[in-house]
């Protein structure tokens, strides 16, 4: 069960607002837990709200200026507003100096304490703002040196008493999907990246909590865990060989997939030169796990890759996708991509479009490049002007719209297993190769009497860009 709520007082009903990728949505759940235990009413409409909660992004320019303007309208409605999240971690009292609009700007170190300072707020105090520091000193840099220490640095998405009944979050929605939070922050430093910086250095959650908590996510209805981490493949490395080390998470997926209620267990955030043969191979044959590869890539010539401290080639990159597929020949895979890196030519291009190409990707996302705040790549040479990134963008983007719609075409005839999560007039959901908002939905062809998170066996009879067309077979396989 979630943690106990104290009976709300007047003047304590909050609403959050939240921001960015799925990691953002499981730290609001831990915070909508922590509220409802401190005696907060969470209410949905901002408008009748005391205090409203942000929990901001700070990844890219774009999300940026996203949290910003949610800050300044929520501003618009009168009550106190309170900014959390990536963006507040990294940048602190510096934004609440430009933005005097948020009436407190607080850190993952608040998260603990969190109803309290609101309490402070309303109540018409001020708590000071945060004041940001690189999160990577806050632990050993030896990995299995970290779990005695972590306990004593606040880790957002982590909360929960011991791995017993007790999970420390409340849900703020219905959805049959719900995100996992395997572990947090990255001990890579990819050259483009701040993320490190104001997430910290990576931490693994213990197997047994994540079972209990994904025990109690079956509880709430949720058919599907999405497993999320700032890099999936690292999970267990600061285990030493305690739970398996390396292959931690091989051996959690199937304990996961046997949590009674669930349906489906898909991962995300891989790192593809951390993508070993065991860990291939359990995502793609274990029962009750999505064959669902999210491989970041970012690019495929190797010589950006190494200016963006990163590993691999097109060649590589390629062989992995043809061992995933000798194991699962219709695994979904998808991935980002960076293009106009600093130094980035023709050929470079020319390489990543042979990469796209001959990968046969179900969903690409593409990025042009940007400087971020702090990070190797703000300073390297060979940047290039807005106007060809833009172009590059634009003619990759193109590409890949053509290449992913050709990867749906060839789905049709193929059985897939939907999880339903819209029902009515249309009834829709996902497939295993279809990850949550961002890859595409199945259809149904005509609309039946089904449920919410219901698993049904369908067959592909048509696409429509990334979406699939599907029409009901039977009882679901598994």
């Amino acid at each position: 069960m979630s943690a106990p709520a104290t009976e709300p007082s007047p003047g304590r009903r909050v609403s959050l607002l939240t921001l960015g990728c799925a990691r953002n949505e499981v730290d609001s759940e831990e915070l909508a837990g922590r509220l409802a235990a401190g005696g907060w009413e969470l209410s949905e409409e901002p408008e009748d709200s005391d205090v409203i909660v942000v929990n901001t992004c700070g990844f890219v320019e774009s999300a940026k200026k996203d949290s910003v303007d949610t800050l300044l309208a929520a501003a618009d409605t009168g009550a106190k507003v309170v900014a959390v999240g990536c963006m507040a971690e990294r940048y602190g009292a510096e934004l609440a100096d430009s933005l005097p609009e948020a009436d407190a700007v607080l850190g993952f170190d608040h998260y603990p304490d969190l109803a309290q300072r609101l309490g402070d707020i309303v109540a018409g105090g001020t708590v000071a703002s945060h004041v940001p520091a690189d999160r990577r000193t806050l632990l050993p840099i030896t990995p299995v040196r970290r779990p005695d220490v972590a306990q004593e640095v606040a880790l957002p998405g982590h909360a929960q008493d011991g791995w017993g009944p007790r999970v420390l979050r409340t849900r703020l929605d219905d959805a049959p999907v719900a995100a996992l939070k395997i572990a947090s922050g990255c001990d890579r430093r990819c050259s483009f990246c701040a993320i490190p910086s104001f997430r910290g250095s990576f931490v693994s959650r213990h197997p047994d909590e994540l079972v209990a908590e994904a025990a109690w996510l079956a509880g709430q209805g949720v058919k599907e865990l999405f497993l999320v981490s700032e890099n999936s493949t690292s999970y267990g490395k600061d285990f030493g060989r305690d739970h398996g080390g390396t292959r931690a998470l091989e051996l959690l997926l199937p304990r996961l997939a046997e949590v009674d209620g669930i349906e489906r267990v898909r991962v995300s955030y891989l790192q593809p030169a951390e993508t070993r043969p065991g860990l291939v191979k359990a995502i793609a044959t274990t029962p009750g796990v999505a064959d669902y590869f999210d491989l970041s890539f970012q690019h495929s010539s190797e010589t950006v890759l190494r200016r963006m401290r990163r590993f691999g080639s097109t060649d590589s990159f390629l062989a992995l996708l043809d061992q995933i597929r000798e194991y699962a020949p219709a695994a979904g895979v998808r991935t980002n991509v960076i293009v106009g890196f600093p130094g980035e030519t023709e050929a470079d291009l020319a390489e990543l479009e042979r990469f796209l190409v001959g990968a046969r990707l179900d969903a690409v996302g593409v990025f042009g490049y940007s400087d971020e705040d702090g990070t190797e790549a703000e300073g390297l040479d060979g940047k290039l002007d807005e106007e060809t990134i833009a172009k590059r963008v634009s003619h990759i983007s193109a590409l890949v719209e053509e290449l992913t719609t050709q990867r749906a075409e060839e789905r049709v005839g193929e059985v897939v297993e939907v999880i339903v999560e819209q029902t009515g007039d249309e009834v829709t959901g996902r497939a295993a190769h279809q990850g949550p908002e961002v890859d595409g939905e199945c259809v149904f062809a005509e609309p039946f009497d089904a449920a919410v998170g219901e698993l049904v066996r369908a067959e592909v009879v048509d696409s429509e860009g990334v979406d699939l067309i599907v029409r009901r077979t039977g009882d679901p396989g598994r």
